[in-house]
């Protein structure tokens, strides 16, 4: 099953230097049951966007309590066995929660498909997607369009070869 990791650049740095992306369990997302029927789509690239874009929105929620992050969203693409993510019986119905699963084990870095993350003219709309974020969770309209600028931003696609040059560390 591919799931959609969030993340901050700090947390990818993190990976960088362990080997590994989370010890488990951790919170990912992936086209579950109850993404597939609020999206109402066949598409598994449909489905598996809708995903990333719910995993981007996490980062972003990362990014707000993390005062000392760069202002970037950042999501890592990777497959586990089907039976190491699952869906949260308590929050299954939780649409703040459509699409989330939990896994149950560490995964190495090794395993990664791909990385996106926002390009660094996001940063500006980032930091305020960031800022507005508590408000638009309280129904604020005018937060929630700031909150959706930042997803006007397409997050940018990368090898896991890339990691170092991301996280500071390559060439």
């Amino acid at each position: 099953m591919r799931v959609y990791v969030p993340l901050t650049l700090s947390g990818l740095a993190e990976a960088y230097r362990t080997g590994e992306l989370e010890a488990g369990p951790f919170a990912a997302y992936a086209v579950t049951h109850a993404l597939r029927e609020w999206y109402v789509s066949d598409d598994i690239e449909e489905l598996e966007y809708a995903a990333l874009s719910r995993a981007a929105l996490a980062s972003l929620r990362l990014v707000a309590v993390d005062p000392g992050a760069v202002r970037r969203r950042v999501v890592v693409a990777v497959d586990v066995p089907d039976r190491a993510a699952a869906v949260d019986p308590d929050r299954g119905l939780d649409p703040a929660a459509l699409g989330e699963v939990r896994v149950s084990q560490a995964v190495p870095l090794a395993k990664v498909a791909a990385v996106h993350v926002d390009a660094p003219d996001a940063e500006k709309d980032v930091t305020a997607a960031a800022e507005a974020l508590g408000a638009a969770d309280m129904g604020d309209d005018d937060a929630q369009f700031v909150v959706d600028g930042a997803e006007d931003h397409e997050l940018l696609w990368f090898a896991r070869q890339e990691i170092p040059i991301l996280v500071g560390q390559g060439e």
